[in-house]
């Protein structure tokens, strides 16, 4: 229909279109200058000196795992309330993911949870900064440095947030993994990047990333184990203007929250998205509420696509997946924050170029629902 509003839509420009055009006529596709020019402008964005860019943010998952050396039988303390990639990273290395609960303001891994799940197996934690909120990584480093343990940041979600001393996130010395997904807050298409506490893991990583093969080696000649996790020239040049235009971006979603969390706090049951604390601050990367208990989420999310309002499920526990219960034998009841949280979330649309128009559209269909729930929506 005419008048759908999508979940989520890129905003691109014509400085994108020329830099992609550019690039396309310019033969070096891939392997060319464009990848090395992005990986400087993302590492003076977010502050960090040794940036890889990679083909996804799974991707840059896998690699800054394999880099933090992880091993088949280990151990990894996650989060069960994320995108399922931060826990199938740890099954390509054989690496079990040990699932532990919530916080239930800011939804990330409750720290004292994390700790507790600590076992004689475990050997690293990886959280996650679900939907841009900082986890509490200050309590989590503590625990890696009385544990032993090493650290990987999940930060696909949190492009722009900032730890309450000022600490962008993925910026603290540790591996650190952010994503460019057309829905999220920069894209490059696919993408990612991996954020390196120093230039030896770089090395590594650009190496993993192309078959294995080191900068000086040859066509044919691979001293490690690689994958084809490369970013595209392509992608590059997209990545590099988006990074440019970060600040307008990174201010569009704000205003767009800002325009939800003013229209819906009326709403009787419904919980926003937890304000900013403690000196952290959130980068609006979607806009996730929590229906009232006695609301149906499924059938609601068919209600607002009767009204022509794209809606999501976000996110669904990943110990409940069918593939995780079989694997692992995870049942319901094991991390009840969490289950109460993913049976009741739901993402609204939120994005860039989101006119308040629209945004009163998506409010009132929501209050509807919410408000005055016909029987099959109970």
């Amino acid at each position: 229909m005419s008048d759908w509003i999508p979940l989520a839509r890129p905003l691109v420009g014509k400085r994108e279109e020329q830099l992609v055009l550019e690039t396309l006529r310019s033969g070096r596709l891939s392997l060319g200058p464009r990848l090395a020019e992005f990986e400087e402008a993302f590492g003076a964005r977010v502050g960090a000196e040794h940036v890889s860019a990679v083909s996804s943010g799974t991707a840059g998952l896998h690699l800054a795992i394999r880099a933090a050396g992880v091993r088949a039988g280990d151990e990894v303390v996650t989060t069960p309330f994320s995108f399922v990639s931060s826990a199938n990273c740890l099954l390509y290395e054989g690496a079990t993911p040990v699932f532990c609960d919530i916080d239930p303001r800011t939804l990330n891994i409750d720290p004292g949870a994390a700790a507790a799940a600590v076992g004689e197996r475990t050997t690293g934690m990886l959280p996650v900064h679900i939907f841009g909120y900082p986890a509490d990584m200050p309590a989590l480093e503590a625990t890696a440095r009385e544990r032993g343990l090493w650290l990987v940041e999940d930060a696909c979600e949190a492009l722009g947030a900032v730890h309450a001393d000022g600490t962008p996130v993925g910026s603290r010395g540790n591996l650190s993994v952010f994503a460019f997904y057309p829905n999220k807050q920069m894209t490059t298409g696919e993408g990612g990047a991996v954020i390196s506490p120093g230039p030896e893991v770089k090395v590594r990583i650009d190496s993993e990333r192309n078959q294995g093969r080191a900068p000086d080696m040859g066509w044919l000649d691979h001293d490690r184990l690689g994958f084809n996790y490369r970013l595209d020239d392509l992608s590059c040049a997209l990545g590099i203007a988006q990074v440019a235009r970060l600040d307008d971006l990174l201010a569009e979603r704000a205003r767009v929250a800002a325009l939800y969390n003013e229209a819906l706090a009326e709403v009787e049951g419904l919980e926003l998205p937890c304000p900013d604390a403690g000196g952290d601050r959130r980068s609006w990367f979607v806009y996730v509420v929590q229906l009232p208990q006695a609301i149906d989420r499924d059938a609601a999310v068919l209600a607002l696509r009767e009204r022509g309002v794209d809606s999501k499920p976000y996110l669904p526990a990943i110990h409940l997946y069918s593939f995780y219960r079989e694997r692992f034998g995870h049942r319901e009841g094991e991390f009840p924050v969490c289950e109460d949280v993913a049976r009741r979330s739901l993402a609204l649309p939120f994005f860039p170029g989101l006119t308040d128009g629209q945004a009163e559209r998506v409010v009132e269909a929501v209050r509807e629902i919410a408000m005055e729930p016909a029987p099959e929506y109970r």
